[in-house]
């Protein structure tokens, strides 16, 4: 014990543990848990969180560092979102400063102070004011913002948006010193404002008898299982406006960047009130300001990527999880958490109730419905005269195809096209061609790094590996025999925009990968030119899968449905039928019928078969069947060790090591076993060869009290020091 006020504090750190600073008295008053601090560690300085005021250390006070600074006077973080993310670091056996910092904007976790809402707008200067109005004749757009500040005395710069008028002339006029920018704190209005902007859609029976099942005043899960155009959002929407009409926030978690435009589109059309996004594609100053927003509770509506789960709200009172199945919730480097499970933890301890929204769940979440932890809530029908889309399989096994269009699919397409509908082809594989090989002695372009094949991007006349990013200029001779004879095999996106367009000249054909959705707001121009209406294709990747609303989509077209079917990860054929599902639900979401034909060489397969001839649900209660036979998750519970070095050997030696501490401290038994190691299944990435461990436990808390003392023991090994190792907890990507 000692008198002194010693802060334990969490920095940016690999280790697995906080750190103890003296509290200097000349900084003032104790900081409470949740307070930035600037700390010295090893020779540089950092700014960490305090998570506990204490009067006693392990060390002595002699070796104890005083802290440098305080940054914060009120904590950053409230008191339950500091031990969200205390729980997490613990359950996700990951360093607590690094999942502290994961709860900050990267403005504050550089040290910066939190950026103030403001409201910036122009007046005339005295000079300006004493103008004649014609005084600028030879430069109109000047004058014309000299007459309005004449006439209003002052005009942010949104209200020159409608007129033409640009920052550049805004700031020529600052530097004749005629105007000048007024920048003011921006204080929440008081006065009333209607909170709908819009009337909201009628509900059919099964979205009220949804809507009236969820109780807005305790914590309770909701899977909201409908089909897809079956009006989820809708019932989102009308929650939320309960909520915030209790004075209290909702935050939504929606998987892609590449939605948040639809999605805050739709929100800002039906509500009056502050609605802020959180996501990567922001600055650093933008999000700040959005996170603040949300902590002060200026925010009433939070729409957030994964990350935003870490957000504070000042008055919690509705989370959502849309699209509750998709893997983007699941961090898959560094602090591999899942913002879907933190949801139900957070809610949990708030008290509030939590929506999750999917028309194909999770087989976790399907089996916790069955265990009556989750209430699941069903829409088995879209709202209006939309219908479920008609299903048609092409088997291609042994048919002539051209350039992987079937005869029957060419024909579907031309006779939709000219009806005036539009058509959407999915095809989950960007660039022209998976593989570049030579047609005189056999040669294949390989990633050097990684056990994968270079992919042909024509447009940029490069080979790509989609692994490791490497990439190169594509050879105009083979290296081996110096043959002209390159041949492009296989087809990805580019390649078939280019088949599409020879198939169909007279229509428009518009590809959606990463590649042509790179820059800003090309998303947005994508979704809105099909939303035009004019009759056109579509073709691109699972970006197109998630949550868009095409009205004249009529013919989705599935080109290659098998590659799931035969994947070593035991979670691809949940993925596949996901995706599948999810691409068929774009069609006929308007007033027109839908049809999606999928192409595929095992259309007797039972779970193609089952998709097709019954729905998502008999596939994902087949899928739990085979589960539970095998005792995979989640009739168990997992934890993936990940080791990788330059030798591989190193990585299965540290792995063995692993295995071995493991083994002593719970034997392996029918509640515990044990896999490994073994090479990943692309064992060479990247440059580093990768092994895994896999250990599968009946009891979530028994894995919990293993792997916590097991993780220490791993950082303290010397054998660590010579590998890249991990802890992933709950494993998504087996690969």
């Amino acid at each position: 014990m000692t008198d002194s006020a010693i802060l334990r504090v969490a920095v940016p750190s690999p280790l697995r543990r906080l750190f103890d600073y003296l509290w200097p008295a000349d900084l003032g008053p104790l900081p409470a848990p949740g307070c930035r601090v600037l700390v010295p560690f090893g020779r540089r300085k950092v700014v960490g969180m305090v998570v506990e005021v204490t009067d006693h250390s392990d060390f002595h006070l002699s070796k104890l560092k005083p802290v440098t600074q305080l940054l914060d006077s009120q904590p950053l973080l409230p008191e339950p979102m500091l031990q969200l993310c205390k729980w997490a670091a613990g359950y996700y056996q990951h360093p607590i400063g690094d999942a502290l910092g994961t709860a900050l904007p990267a403005l504050l976790r550089k040290g910066e102070a939190v950026p103030e809402q403001r409201h910036t707008y122009w007046q005339l200067t005295p000079h300006g004011k004493g103008l004649p109005a014609s005084a600028l004749a030879r430069a109109p757009r000047q004058q014309q913002v000299l007459q309005h500040l004449q006439r209003y005395r002052t005009a942010s710069r949104a209200a020159f948006q409608p007129l033409g008028i640009t920052l550049t002339v805004l700031k020529q006029l600052e530097q004749k010193g005629l105007i000048e920018a007024v920048s003011t704190p921006l204080l929440q209005s008081s006065d009333p404002v209607e909170l709908l902007s819009e009337t909201p859609l009628p509900l059919y029976p099964q979205q009220q008898q949804a809507l009236d099942a969820i109780e807005l005043h305790n914590f309770h899960c909701y899977l909201l299982d409908g089909e897809t155009g079956s009006g989820k959002t809708e019932v989102y929407l009308q929650a939320i406006e309960k909520v915030v009409r209790y004075g209290r926030q909702a935050l939504v978690l929606i998987p892609e960047i590449s939605l948040t435009p639809q999605t805050l589109s739709r929100f800002q059309a039906r509500f009056n009130c502050s609605v802020v996004v959180l996501h990567s594609g922001l600055t650093d100053r933008e999000r700040a300001l959005g996170w603040n927003a949300a902590r002060t509770g200026q925010a009433a509506i939070i729409i957030g990527t994964r990350s935003a789960i870490f957000t504070p709200l000042h008055k919690p009172g509705l989370l959502i999880v849309d699209e509750e199945h998709d893997n983007s919730f699941k961090q898959q480097d560094g602090f591999r958490y899942s913002a879907r499970d933190l949801a139900v933890i957070r809610a949990s301890r708030e008290e509030i109730p939590l929506i999750l929204g999917s028309a194909t769940p999770s087989l976790e979440s399907l089996h916790n419905c069955q265990q009556q932890r989750y209430t699941r809530l069903i829409l088995s029908q879209r709202p209006g005269s939309a219908q479920q889309p008609r299903w048609q399989t092409v088997n291609i096994r042994q048919h002539r195809l051209s350039a992987g269009y079937s005869r029957e699919l060419i024909e579907a397409m031309q006779q939709q096209l000219n009806e005036g509908n539009q058509v959407l082809v999915f095809l989950n594989r960007r660039g022209f061609a998976p593989t570049l090989s030579c047609h005189q002695c056999g040669w294949i372009a390989n990633c050097y790094r990684c056990e994968a094949r270079l992919t042909v991007h024509r447009h940029i006349n490069r080979l790509l590996c989609h692994h490791c990013e490497y990439q190169q200029a594509v050879p105009n001779s083979c290296p081996d025999c110096h043959s002209a004879q390159l041949q492009c095999i296989g087809q990805g996106t580019e390649r078939s925009e280019e088949i599409l367009e020879a198939l169909f000249p007279q229509y428009p054909v518009i590809r959606v990968d990463r590649d042509t959705t790179r820059r800003k707001q090309a998303m947005q121009a994508m979704v809105d030119r099909v939303n035009g209406g004019e009759p056109c294709i579509l073709i691109g990747t699972q970006m197109l899968a998630k949550g868009h609303h095409f009205p004249n989509v009529t013919l989705v077209a599935i080109l290659d449905a098998d590659g799931g079917l035969f994947s070593a990860d035991f979670r691809a054929p949940e993925k596949m039928g996901q995706l599948i599902t999810q691409v068929a639900g774009r069609a006929g979401r308007g007033d027109k019928p839908g049809t999606v034909i999928l192409q595929s060489h095992h259309c007797d397969h039972p779970l193609i078969a089952s998709l097709v001839q019954q729905d998502y649900r008999s596939f994902s209660d087949m899928l739990l069947a085979e589960r539970h036979l095998a005792q995979l998750p989640p009739f168990r519970h997992m934890a993936l060790l990940r080791a990788e070095a330059a030798d591989g050997q190193a990585a299965a030696e540290f792995l063995q090591y692993a295995r071995q501490c493991a083994e002593q401290l719970l034997p392996a038994s029918p509640d515990t076993g044990y896999l490994g190691p073994l090479p990943a299944a692309m064992e060479k990435r990247n440059g580093r060869f990768r092994h895994q461990l896999s250990i599968t436990c009946r009891e979530r808390p028994r894995l919990q009290q293993l792997m916590s003392p097991l993780s220490v023991m791993l950082e303290q090994s010397p054998l660590g020091a010579k590998v890249r190792w991990s802890v992933d907890i709950d494993p998504q990507d087996m690969t």
